[in-house]
């Protein structure tokens, strides 16, 4: 015997709605990562809050990469933004280090 198929008339969940990605985007993805890293905030897939200190290293780092490398080709507020953001997360990591 079959299975019963459900009828159609059930309500559909919508489509996962993803922001632009722009620079500012991607720059807040990766400081949302670096968060995860240093147990900030709680890994949406568990729950939980663990730390990865040299992810989260890596990634400062590779913010930090695009500091260096975009420099001169960013909008003030993008250069603001980054700035920022390193500023913050360097400090959260040495917190975590010690």
């Amino acid at each position: 015997r079959k299975p019963e198929k459900k009828p159609d008339t059930e309500e559909k969940e919508p489509p996962l709605q993803f922001p632009e990605i722009n620079f500012a985007t991607f720059v807040a993805s990766l400081m949302q990562s670096t968060l995860l890293q240093l147990g900030a905030i709680e890994d949406p897939t568990t729950g939980t809050k663990n730390k990865n200190l040299p992810m989260a290293k890596q990634t400062i780092d590779i913010l930090s990469m695009m500091q260096e490398k975009t420099a001169g080709n960013l909008s003030e507020e993008e250069e603001n933004l980054l700035k920022n953001i390193l500023y913050d997360l360097r400090l959260m990591y040495v917190k975590e280090k010690q």
